[in-house]
């Protein structure tokens, strides 16, 4: 009888879920395949050997991507990711400042509802101030991952504004818009450009 030996790769699914797709443009569905070759008998898979790597396939354009693919912020991430960071950004602010003041709150609100949370109020302010610091940070740097560089400038320069609304900003304050300047990715030398041009641009 004549045996058909032959080595082939073959893929298995290690997991599914959502991504950006290069190629399409938005977010589709993906399947995270690992890549291995075998020994084949009458072309059917009997002795495993070296592992070929990983890739992201698109389900909708099967194109095959690097799993660095998948580390691209979906279009509903980066929806949520946004406004959560504002959010965050404005509690830390107003812990080191006036939260009571009513110009502040009102550009609080203005600038929130702006990045996308259109209910936020009184309420959700009050809830965001009792949040623990380290998780408004996180907050903080997970909307940083996903902007660029001009988009940080508007982001910390909205937060400026905050500030600045019931009158100059004090050193505390100073302090917290260097942090999550930083948290944001920024380095000091920016931040601290941002912070002048918006102080400057408001008087």
């Amino acid at each position: 009888m004549l045996l058909v030996i032959g080595i082939s790769v073959f893929f298995r699914t290690a997991s599914t879920g959502t991504f950006h797709c290069p190629q399409c443009g938005g977010d589709r569905g993906f399947r995270r395949r690992t890549a291995r070759r075998w020994v084949t008998l009458f072309f059917v898979p009997v002795i495993p050997l070296d592992r070929r790597g990983e890739t992201a396939e698109c389900r909708s354009c099967r194109t095959r991507f690097g799993t660095s693919v998948l580390r691209v912020p979906t279009a509903r991430q980066l929806a949520a990711a946004l406004p959560a960071g504002m959010r965050a950004a404005v509690g830390l602010l107003l812990r080191a400042g006036a939260p009571a003041a009513e110009a502040t709150r009102q550009r609080a609100f203005e600038v929130v509802r702006g990045y996308g949370e259109p209910g936020y109020d009184d309420d959700a302010l009050r809830a965001d101030l009792g949040l623990r610091e380290t998780f408004l940070e996180e907050e903080v740097a997970r909307a940083g991952v996903h902007l660029a560089a001009e988009a940080k400038e508007w982001f910390l320069a909205q937060v400026v504004r905050v500030g600045l609304a019931a009158g100059p900003l004090g050193d505390a304050e100073r302090r917290v818009l260097h942090r999550i300047a930083h948290l944001l990715g920024m380095s000091p030398a920016y931040a601290l450009g941002v912070i002048l041009t918006t102080e400057g641009a408001a008087r």
